[in-house]
C-alpha cells in the first residue's frame, strides 16, 4: 500500500520540516528512528545542531572533533521537547532565503522524515508527486557521486525517464525505482522497497553490502 502525497504550497524541504515536526511530536521523544540507537529526540537535536550551531557540528563527520559535539548535543537534549520541535520548524536565519532551504535541506529533512515514518510498524511507503521527485532528484544527482563512493563499483541510477551515471566504468549497476526509494538507499537505508539492481552480480552483492552515505 502506498501513501499518495500531493505537492501543496512551499517548497519540498519545508513540507517535509513540517511533516517531520509534526511526526515527532507525535510519535514522542522516546520513539526509535532508522538512525542506529537514536531516539527521535537524538535526531532533532542532530538536525538543530547541524543548522544552528555549525561550529559544533564538525564531529558529524570528523572524529576527532566528536566530543564538542556531544557537549553541545547533551546541552540541547536537556532542553524540552516540543521546544526543540518549536526550534526545528523554524528554519535558522540564513536558511530564511529564497531557495535556501531547499538546497541544502531536501534530502535531509526527506531522509530524517523518512527515519521516523519507517520506524513505526504502519508504515507504507508515499507516492511522491512528479514535482516532489524533480525536487528529489536534481540534488541527488550531485550528491550520488560521493554516497556510492564506499562501494567502489560503477553505478548508474534511473527513476522514469531520469537516469544519470554516479560512478563510472564497464559494467556499472544499474538501480532502478522511485526517487525517494533510491534517496533512501543511497544514503544507507536498508527499509526500502521497489528497487531493481541489475548488473554483474558480484559488483551488485559489493554495492548492496557496502555501507554508503556519508
Amino acid at each position: 500500500m502506498s501513501v499518495i502525497v500531493a505537492a501543496t504550497s512551499g517548497s519540498f524541504a519545508r513540507r517535509e520540516r513540517e511533516a517531520l515536526c509534526d511526526l515527532a511530536l507525535r510519535v514522542g521523544p522516546d520513539a526509535p528512528t532508522l538512525c542506529g540507537e537514536w531516539t527521535v529526540r537524538d535526531l532533532v537535536v542532530h538536525l538543530l545542531i547541524r543548522e544552528r550551531k555549525p561550529w559544533a557540528a564538525g564531529g558529524i563527520l570528523v572524529p576527532a572533533l566528536s566530543g564538542l559535539t556531544e557537549r553541545a548535543s547533551a546541552r540541547l537534549a536537556a532542553r524540552p521537547f516540543a521546544a526543540l520541535v518549536g526550534d526545528l520548524r523554524i528554519p535558522s536565519l540564513p536558511l530564511r532565503a529564497p531557495g535556501v532551504d531547499a538546497v541544502v535541506n531536501t534530502l535531509e529533512l526527506f531522509v530524517h522524515h523518512e527515519d521516523v515514518r519507517r520506524s513505526q510498524p504502519s508504515w507504507a511507503p508515499r507516492e511522491l508527486s512528479e514535482a516532489d521527485q524533480t525536487a528529489l532528484w536534481r540534488p541527488l544527482a550531485m550528491m550520488g557521486r560521493a554516497l556510492v563512493r564506499p562501494a567502489g563499483v560503477p553505478v548508474r541510477i534511473a527513476s522514469g525517464s531520469r537516469h544519470t551515471t554516479l560512478r563510472g566504468g564497464e559494467e556499472p549497476v544499474v538501480v532502478s525505482g522511485p526517487v525517494g526509494e533510491l534517496v533512501l538507499f543511497l544514503f544507507g537505508r536498508q527499509q526500502v522497497t521497489g528497487l531493481a539492481f541489475d548488473g554483474p552480480e558480484a559488483k551488485v552483492a559489493k554495492l548492496r553490502s557496502a555501507r554508503l552515505g556519508f
